[in-house]
Formats: structure tokens, C-alpha cells, sequence
């Protein structure tokens, strides 16, 4: 990559793309199929058609301006298809409802221009890289482009790219004097001072500040419309003033019995509800209209540096997308590490703090650490893969040798009751996830299907209409694991939705049945047992099955949930990140760099549901 620098401080950087052949394949009498071996993935909106693209991320200091991004291209050749482009499938939803893929033609076919418009199409951004605060330029190069009405398809030889852009004078962030903000109402700030002095005598420097103090501007002057908005001016301060990387919101619903459910949501705003204020992203995919997205509270800064409203057409509707409420434009990037204990009750800050201590101080060189539970089925029956396993195996591929992987897979008869493929064998296959469960694992890893009180998968027989019930909300208080303690990821539906309470059930369709909580937060709240930490949903999770954009790997790995389950574990295992919240947000920072979150409604979901119910600052595995 060659880099000339002008009289006016502006910078210019060239780069070329050599794409490799494509791959052109007819693969029904309708659908041709286009390849590339290097591709990073496919174009997946829904009716449009499946083209590869490459991404190149570059990455310059937090302030950074991209003035100009030229694209040349080389000889462009035209081929003739016997066929469609094939268009992407629906997307599947995780939830506890028989799916199956649609593969169906949008109005994109309708069109005489090339799809997609450009040859190159890039995004910024501002977030965390290695830990440092910088600005995200990720282009994607598409060496082919398809004019739909006259299938024909057109190859570029080569693809040169020029970004100019000038990087700030000064560094935007400088200070250093705390690492962790914690964030709680009062009455909770006597159960967290242990909690605070472990931190400190762990070299984190910590800040517990209550909701009071922060909309009293007892710190930093106070701005935003509601509780949550305020709450991440404050954030946006500490960062800028005290150099925090860490937030830890401690409180979630404030009733067991009352729930959300005409009460606050996607459009309405109920602070009383909360002991911490949540936001929701108002993002329609036609199945829900919104969802918890504790990403806002994450994502302070857009691409140049300002604060990110998630309201950029102002109509008090945050992180809205969808009919009648137009579409925000959100970056989507994280700039500090948080997460969220939903706690409810004095008594669950005492326990979740005490399993927090107990785990930082005892966990290292404990040989249950070292092993790994992952749990699947057939997710999507149909295809040539059971999804369940092939996600849960790619998770624990990175894991690093010292890891043993003990599987409750449905192919090796360890999943159902007594391996068999009957009603019953499926019905309580919770016995033998808490029963090995309960052996104590570093790590444990769901992938399937979920609700606020389930996680359950199918059998691969698609004549099979049996569930397979892996652990419910009702059954996880027999674990017996004690202070072995797993950081663990579900894949699934609204495992994490925490806003569940009681009487939710009567209107809210994916309760299915009544529960006080949901799935994740219930594991980690349990007194000695259940886990550190969970990784999940708050709302529709999606999957992919077979593999439709030819490239030989199971797309279950390569887009929506397995994708970014994926790359959690490639941050701790390959990258070496143990600190829960970097890992957990270097999983963002990868999708939003390969899946744009403003190109696809499901992508952006996909990032703003991804929840950590944990302390970010968690050191895994221990001091």
C-alpha cells in the first residue's frame, strides 16, 4: 500500500484488489451461483442477489476525516448466465417455531442497472481496536456486478482504491483516571463496595456513581431526554474526562410480577420500570417491532467523533427502522466495555458481587477451567448439516490446547435422554445438560433455538416434529456447579431479554409460558452455581443453514448468530483478549466490519441484541 502525504496535511493511501476467477455455477434450473475463494462473504438481503465481496478495514486515530475515497477498476468483462443470480433466503429466526428457508426473487429483478451500484462500497465508523480508540474504514470490493433483467454478469480484472483522509492534530482522548465506571441506583451502593475494593486491588481503578448523582450533574453537567440518554452523556464525560474503558450497569427491572408489555418499549419510555434505564432499539424486521439493545450505551461516538444520538432524524424514536418511522443511521461500533447485571433486589447484587470476587480469586489454575460444554442439535433440519454442532465445534476450534471439549451433541446420542430419538428422549434432555453441566466448565457453548424461558434444538430428522428441551428457566435451579463457574454463549431467541417479568406471558408472543425472568440472567443471578457471565439475545436471534453462497463452509459459521458467537471466541481463544467486555465487543467490531450494520435491517439487529449480562471488566479465567 503505497501513502503520500500533501501541503495540507491531507493523506493519501492506494491499494490494489486482485480478485481471483469466480466460481459460476448452475445450481437449479432457475439459480446460478457466483464464487470467489478469497471472499469474506455473500450479499444476504433478503431477495436480492448472492454476490461475493471482500472487506478491507483500515483503521486511523479517533477524529480521523475520510475526505475522498477514488475507485479505477480494470477490464470489465460481460458473461451471458443461463440463469438468475440466485437471491438471498429469508432470514431464519432462532426462535421456538418450526422454520424453513424461502428463496424468493425481489423487485432488485425487475431492474436494468448493475447490481450492486458500485464496484466498491465503504462505511465508517469510530470504536476500539487493540484497545485503542480509532476511526473504521471498511470498504467492500465486489469483483463481479449483475444486471438482473438481462442475467448478465460483469467481472472486473483488478479494482485500485485511493482514500485520502486527514488525521486530527491531537489526540481526542487523553485522561487516565479511572478504568471502571459502575453505574446503580442508591440502594444498591452498600452491596457493591466489595465489589469496588476487589476491583481496585486488582489494579482497576473504579467509580461506583449512583443514578442520582448523574442527573443531579453532581459530576458533569447533565443533557439528554430520558434516563438512558442521560446516562450515556455521562458516559460519553467519563470517557473523555476520566479515561474509563469499562461500564458496568448494575439494575434491571424493578418488578418481578409487572411486566414491559404496554408499560415502556421500542416507542414509549418508562424510567420507573428500571432500577438502570435501558434503551430500546426500534428496528421493525417484521416479526417485532424493537428490542433491549445495551450496545447504546457503547456506542458514544459516530465516525467523526461526535456523540451517536441513535435519533439522527429526531423524533425522540431511537434507533428506529422500519415503516412509518423512517431509519436512523447508527455507527454500531463500541468505545468502551459494558455490560449489565439486571439485578432486582439487594440480595442479587450480594450474590452476583460475591460470585464475581469468588471467581476472579479462585478460578486460575483450576483444571475445570480448561474445559469446554458445547451443546447443539439440528437447528434448521433439512440441509446437509446439523447446525447445533457444526457452530458449537467452529466455537471451541479456537479455543486454546489446553481446552478439552466434553459434547452433548443429538450424532453422538449424549444430548436427548438415553440417546434415543422419542418424544420423551427429547422432552428431558434436560437431565443431561444438568447433569454435565453441573461437572463445572470454563466455557459452555448453546446454539439452537430459545425463548425467555428455554433453550431447546430439533432432532435431524425433518419428519421428527419433536423439540429437543436442552435447559428451562423452570429446571436450572438443580445445576450443582457451585463456584465452577462457565462464561456462557446461547444461541437462540430472546434468551436475554430482560425485561421479562410475571404476567409478560398474556401479551408478549415469545414467553410462550409465564416466567418472572429470563434464561441468561436466571443463570447468572443463581447463589453458587449457574454462570459468570451470559452471552445472548434480547431478541429474535438469526441463523443461516446449508450453503448457499458455494464456498464449501456451512453458513450457520459464516453469517447472523454463528458468525458472531464465532468471533467471541476467536477474540479470547486466538486474539488472547481475556478481559470478558473486550472480547465481547471485539464480536461486534468484527461483524460491523464484514456485515455493514446500515446495508441490512437483520445485521444491525444482530449487533444491537448481543448482550452481555456479566461484568465487562471480568478478567476470564481469573487473577
Amino acid at each position: 500500500m503505497a501513502t503520500t502525504r500533501d501541503a495540507n496535511t491531507a493523506t493519501s493511501s492506494t491499494f490494489s484488489i486482485q480478485p481471483s476467477a469466480l466460481h459460476v455455477e448452475q445450481t437449479s434450473e432457475a439459480y446460478v451461483s457466483v464464487a470467489l475463494a478469497e471472499a469474506d462473504a455473500t450479499t444476504m438481503c433478503e431477495g436480492e442477489p448472492m454476490l461475493p465481496y471482500t472487506t478491507k478495514t483500515m483503521t486511523f486515530p479517533l477524529g480521523t476525516r475520510i475526505r475522498d475515497v477514488q475507485v479505477t477498476v480494470g477490464d470489465v468483462t460481460a458473461r451471458q448466465l443461463d440463469g438468475a443470480v440466485a437471491p438471498a433466503p429469508r432470514p431464519l429466526p432462532r426462535n421456538m417455531q418450526p422454520v424453513e428457508p424461502v428463496q424468493q426473487k425481489g423487485p432488485v429483478y425487475d431492474s436494468s442497472e448493475l447490481y450492486p451500484s458500485d464496484w466498491v462500497r465503504w462505511h465508517t465508523g469510530a470504536g476500539l481496536h487493540g484497545g485503542e480508540h480509532v476511526t473504521f474504514l471498511t470498504l467492500q470490493a465486489f469483483p463481479a456486478r449483475y444486471a438482473p433483467q438481462a442475467d448478465v454478469l460483469h467481472a472486473v480484472e483488478s479494482i485500485d482504491v485511493t482514500v485520502t483522509y486527514e488525521e486530527p492534530s491531537a489526540a481526542m482522548l487523553t485522561a487516565d483516571e479511572y478504568d471502571l465506571v459502575i453505574v446503580a441506583p442508591g440502594e444498591f451502593t452498600g452491596q457493591l463496595q466489595p465489589l469496588v475494593q476487589h476491583k481496585e486491588d486488582h489494579g482497576l481503578a473504579t467509580k461506583l456513581v449512583t443514578l442520582s448523582e448523574i442527573y443531579s450533574g453532581e459530576y458533569f453537567e447533565v443533557q439528554g431526554r430520558d434516563g438512558a440518554e442521560k446516562i450515556k452523556y455521562f458516559i460519553r464525560d467519563a470517557l473523555e474526562d476520566w479515561g474509563i474503558t469499562y461500564v458496568l450497569l448494575v439494575g434491571g427491572k424493578t418488578s418481578y410480577l409487572t411486566g414491559n408489555w404496554g408499560y415502556d418499549g421500542p416507542t414509549t419510555v418508562n424510567d420507573d420500570l428500571w432500577h438502570v434505564p435501558v434503551r430500546y432499539a426500534a428496528l421493525d424486521d417484521m416479526s417485532e417491532n424493537g428490542y433491549l439493545s445495551d450496545l447504546y450505551f457503547a456506542d458514544i461516538y459516530n465516525a467523526t467523533g461526535d456523540f451517536a444520538t441513535w435519533d439522527t432524524n429526531e423524533d425522540d424514536i431511537f434507533g428506529g427502522w422500519g415503516f412509518g418511522i423512517g431509519k436512523d443511521v447508527i455507527d454500531g461500533y463500541p468505545d468502551v466495555y459494558v455490560g449489565r447485571l439486571a439485578c432486582r433486589s439487594v440480595r442479587e447484587v450480594e450474590t452476583v458481587v460475591d460470585k464475581i470476587i469468588t471467581y476472579e480469586t479462585s478460578t486460575a489454575g483450576s483444571e475445570w477451567f480448561n474445559r469446554m460444554l458445547l451443546v447443539g442439535g439440528d437447528t434448521f433440519p433439512g440441509d446437509d448439516y446439523i447446525d447445533g454442532e457444526v457452530t458449537t465445534e467452529h466455537h471451541f476450534s479456537f479455543m486454546p490446547e489446553t481446552f478439552d471439549a466434553t459434547k452433548l451433541f443429538l450424532t453422538e446420542g449424549t444430548l436427548t435422554l438415553g440417546g434415543g430419538d422419542s418424544k420423551y428422549a427429547g422432552k428431558f434432555a434436560w437431565v443431561n445438560v444438568i447433569q454435565t453441566m453441573s461437572n463445572g466448565y470454563g466455557f459452555v457453548a448453546f446454539d439452537g433455538h430459545g425463548s425467555p424461558t428455554a433453550w431447546a434444538t430439533h432432532f435431524a430428522d425433518p419428519n421428527n416434529h419433536n423439540w429437543i428441551n436442552g435447559l428451562m428457566t423452570y429446571n436450572m435451579d438443580l445445576l450443582s456447579n457451585g463456584d465452577r463457574l462457565p462464561v456462557l454463549t446461547v444461541g437462540g431467541c430472546h434468551n436475554s431479554e430482560f425485561n421479562i417479568s410475571l404476567t409478560d406471558f398474556v401479551d408478549n408472543p415469545w414467553t410462550y409460558q409465564p416466567t418472572y425472568e429470563c434464561w441468561s440472567w436466571h443463570l447468572v443471578k443463581m447463589r453458587n452455581k449457574g454462570a459468570i457471565a451470559t452471552l445472548g439475545y434480547t431478541g429474535l436471534g438469526y441463523g443461516a443453514t446449508g450453503d448457499g453462497d458455494r464456498d464449501g463452509i456451512p453458513d450457520c459459521i459464516e453469517y447472523r448468530g454463528g458468525f458472531i458467537e464465532g468471533k467471541f471466541y476467536e477474540a479470547y481463544g486466538q486474539d488472547g483478549q481475556d478481559m470478558l467486555g473486550a472480547a465481547f465487543a471485539s464480536s461486534i467490531t468484527e461483524y460491523a466490519n464484514v456485515f455493514p450494520p446500515m446495508e441490512n435491517n437483520i445485521d444491525c439487529k444482530t449487533i444491537e441484541e448481543w448482550s452481555l449480562l456479566g461484568d465487562p471488566s471480568l478478567k476470564i479465567g481469573g487473577y
